[in-house]
Formats: C-alpha cells, structure tokens, sequence
C-alpha cells in the first residue's frame, strides 16, 4: 500500500520536470505526506495537463453524504477500480501525483510489534509520478468543491514484496515516456524496476 509519500523538491524543478505550471506556489511547500492526515498535495489531472494543482489525498466520490470515507480511499487496487463503488464513477479521471519517494514498513515478526521503515526511491531520487484517480465533490452543508485523488496500488514487485512483507501490494509509479499516455486514457506501462530501497 502507500501512506506516506515525500516530495523534497523545489517549485522549479518540479514545474520543469512536468512540464506544467504550479497553479497557486503558495500552496506548495517541499515534505514528508502522511495519507492519514488528508493533505494537499501536487497533482497533475487529465482535465488540465499543463497545470500542477493541489487535490486532498482520500478520494470522496461526488454521491458520497460526507467526507467519512476518504479514511478507507487513499489507496485503490487497479485490479479492481472498475467494480468498487468508491472508484467506479472515476476511472475517466486520470491523474498523476507528483512525488520523489515513499516509505514502507517491513514487519520483522509476525504481528508485526517489530518493523523496519524503508525509504523508496528512483536512482539520484528524481522526481516520478504515482497513477492516480481524482473525484470533485460537493459539501452539502457549504456548498465548497472539494477535489480528492487515490494512489494506485499493484501487486509488488521482487523487492517490494520483501519490504512490504505482509499484503504484498505497490503503488503504481508511471514511466516517464507513458505519462501523458496515462492521462490521455491509453493503456498503462508501470516502473516496477528502478526502485532503490534504503533503511532509515
């Protein structure tokens, strides 16, 4: 699964990676994510590719009551988006988030009391891109548009199978070359095998 994401980053480098313009710099500040505290962060929509935006991690689709279920919609199994009610409605809504590593804890007993925390990251820890979906949902009680996206997830590859030792699961890093082919709807082509582990 992912939880917890960095970006270290500058607005600069991120904008000139991309190729697409910040929308609001102020918004942006280079950190550590924790998926469990709904932060905003970088995202580029295949609504408007040429723009980076800030959505809320925990996706809330546009029938839900309240934003109670962004805690279980931080992450979406690819294998199965088309058949969730949570991710359904949003599989036209294609996104990339913006990031230049994660982190996975390693159980290193059975119940999982003992762990070991890894930071995954791209050779030189160049900035990369987890698929993503987003959704646009209205407050009832305020009228506001709230714009939320989930992380991808994939079985994991030879590595991260050792790491993330128990669900065995990944999230879904796009290939540079097949970025825009991500957002445009074609099919997509995962980079599985360039992550580097370090233990922290």
């Amino acid at each position: 699964m992912c939880f917890h994401s960095k970006l270290s980053k500058s607005a600069q480098e991120l904008q000139n990676r991309f190729k697409a313009k910040i929308e609001n710099e102020a918004l942006f500040t280079p950190t550590i994510y924790n998926g469990f505290q709904f932060p905003t962060t970088p995202v580029i929509t295949n609504k408007q590719p040429d723009k980076i935006q800030f959505y809320s991690w925990g996706l809330i689709p546009f029938w839900a009551k309240d934003d109670s279920i962004k805690k279980n919609t931080l992450n979406a199994r690819i294998e199965t988006i088309h058949e969730k009610p949570s991710f359904r409605n949003s599989v036209n809504n294609r996104c990339l988030i913006l990031a230049d590593g994660f982190y996975e804890w390693q159980w290193l007993d059975d119940k999982g009391k003992q762990k070991q925390k890894y930071e995954l990251t791209l050779p030189n820890n160049e900035l990369f891109a987890f698929a993503g979906l987003y959704s646009e949902w209205i407050n009832k009680s305020t009228g506001e548009i709230i714009n939320t996206y989930t992380v991808l997830t994939t079985a994991a590859n030879d590595l991260m199978s050792k790491i993330h030792n128990t669900k065995k699961r990944m999230p879904v890093i796009v290939e540079i070359d097949n970025e825009q082919n991500w957002l445009s709807g074609q099919e997509l082509i995962m980079q599985n095998d360039r992550l580097r582990a370090k233990e922290i």
